[in-house]
């Protein structure tokens, strides 16, 4: 098994702004599902429904009450969807440098 050198920094910085990039858009995307989702199903303000989805996409708790089924059940569902877009997004975020940590420390192991 040959050993690589590390990334020369640019190349990690364009992988890290590259990575950094696509975490946000998840992260966006999953803040707009929810906006969307409080908007149409519990009929909330633009506002309100953005810092539902936002309070939600934390892990703070809803903001507002509900008061439709099928706002319960949507806010249920976003809820497990939001827990797991989280951390998917933290992972896309962290990958590139974690993964320079490891080629790193096995490249000092191996010499």
């Amino acid at each position: 098994m040959t050993k690589r050198p590390l990334l020369p920094p640019q190349e990690f910085a364009r992988r890290v702004a590259l990575s950094f990039s696509f975490g946000l858009a998840v992260i966006f995307f999953s803040l707009i599902l929810g906006i969307l989702g409080y908007r149409l199903l519990e009929k909330l303000t633009w506002t309100d429904s953005f810092v539902s989805a936002a309070m939600i996409l934390s892990g703070m708790g809803p903001a507002f009450p509900l008061h439709s089924q099928a706002g319960k059940i949507f806010a249920g569902l976003y809820s497990l969807y939001s827990g797991v877009a989280f951390i998917l997004s933290c992972g896309i975020i962290f990958a590139p440098i974690v993964h320079r940590f490891l080629h790193f420390v096995h490249l000092e192991i191996s010499e």
